[in-house]
């Protein structure tokens, strides 16, 4: 058996062309999979993760062979595509690589600007392999934006959009509103849609206005889902809310999910990475000043009388400055790293900004190095995190041995 993640890795998994050509293009060489699943699309910048992960272990708890689809992986590809929480295996990833190639020969034989994009190969991966399984719920998460997102191809039967925040600028604007019409663009006539209560305004209402313009019926979830949740941090009642709205929208378009099927969804939902403890070592995926803000909450909420040891690296694209203003106040110490991406942004270009923030900042070579050094000063009464980066997360999580996924 060939690997297929080699032939993943010549896909260039950083480089983006947006747009939705391409997409409609395969997805009609291949007879149209999509049209035959019932998808729950989701869109947002934070939250997404969890709240699709609620979502689709509810779906599971009511019943149905349902498909997750989700980006970034932590440790292996395989995660982005599950089917009732089991990634794809290899083999199946092979031999629909095999069918894509084979449908779509333009994608191998033509010009930079014909080929599919990582993304978007990634993509109809898990629409082929949803149809051909027989999922008969699918939970997808946008990757990027919405409007000309890859997942933006499909009809769904309800739309979601997570809390807005300043992420991804250079693509998407440079204010909220912005970014929240991108994000809208997921919605479609006729197709019902939700949005999560805590938007900030201008969010809020440039994705209500988006939603009457493009004639799509939209409500606001609660601001807590007031149950027992799996998973931690006070910003997760939230997601929850959201993720239990977008179900109910989801039984009155034929798919029903009753809300013992929601409960037990919510008190059993996984979702690695995020304000997750491995071997005592606290992982969360935050990577942009609003989820920065949200472990710092969730910090002092499940270990206030514990000082943080944090493992931290980040992206050159994100916005450093105003995650080191909302984290510094709730560490200690500060163990500086470049994450495992060649878009990793050099520790001095923020090493200063960083000590003036915390009172103790380390540099290290490696994230092993890093995350041996803040073990060793959390022991005792402390907590070592790690977090800035699903890059730095992922490393952090296999070098702890727990697993890939």
């Amino acid at each position: 058996m060939a690997d297929p993640h080699v032939y993943l890795a010549s896909l260039k998994p950083l480089a983006m062309r947006l747009g939705l050509d391409r997409m409609e293009r395969a997805l009609e060489a291949l007879g149209h999979p999509e049209r035959g699943l019932r998808i729950l699309h989701v869109a947002g910048t934070n939250g997404k993760g969890s709240t699709c992960a609620m979502a689709a272990q509810a779906l599971v708890e009511a019943g149905y062979l349902t498909g997750l689809y989700t980006s970034p992986h932590l440790i292996r590809f395989n995660e982005r595509i599950a089917l009732d929480g089991a990634a794809i295996s290899d083999s199946k990833l092979e031999g629909l690589q095999e069918r894509l190639r084979r449908a779509c020969p333009w994608h191998d034989g033509g010009d930079e600007a014909e080929r599919l994009t990582y993304f978007e190969f990634a993509t109809l991966l898990a629409i082929l392999h949803f149809a051909e399984e027989g999922a008969q719920a699918v939970v997808l998460e946008v990757g990027l934006g919405g409007r000309f997102d890859a997942t933006n191809v499909v009809r769904p039967l309800a739309c979601a959009v997570t809390r807005i925040g300043l992420d991804h600028t250079d693509l998407l604007g440079d204010t909220l509103e912005a970014i929240a019409r991108e994000k809208a663009g997921i919605f479609k006539p006729g197709v019902p849609a939700v949005v999560a209560h805590a938007q900030p305004a201008p969010a809020m209402a440039a994705l209500l206005a988006e939603a009457a313009r493009r004639g799509a019926p939209v409500t606001v979830a609660l601001p807590a889902y007031p149950g027992p949740l799996a998973l931690a941090g006070p910003h997760q009642r939230g997601n929850a809310a959201l993720a239990a709205a977008a179900l109910r929208l989801l039984a009155g378009q034929g798919l029903e999910v009753k809300e013992a099927a929601i409960a037990a969804g919510f008190a059993r939902t996984r979702w690695p990475g995020r304000l997750e403890m491995v071997h005592g070592v606290l992982l969360d995926g935050a990577h942009n000043p609003d989820g920065a803000a949200a472990l710092a909450e969730a910090l002092a909420a499940l270990y206030p009388d514990r000082p943080v040891e944090l493992v931290f690296g980040v992206l050159a694209d994100k916005d450093h400055r105003g995650m080191l203003a909302a984290l510094g106040p709730a560490v200690r110490g500060l163990h500086l790293v470049v994450p495992p991406s060649p878009r990793a942004r050099a520790i001095e270009s923020y090493r200063a900004l960083a000590a003036s923030l915390v009172p103790r900042v380390d540099v290290h070579g490696s994230v092993q190095e890093a995350l041996s050094c803040a073990r060793r000063a959390a022991a005792g009464e402390g907590l070592a995190c790690v977090a800035g980066s699903l890059y730095l997360v992922g490393a952090a999580r296999g070098l702890l041995g727990a697993g890939e996924g």
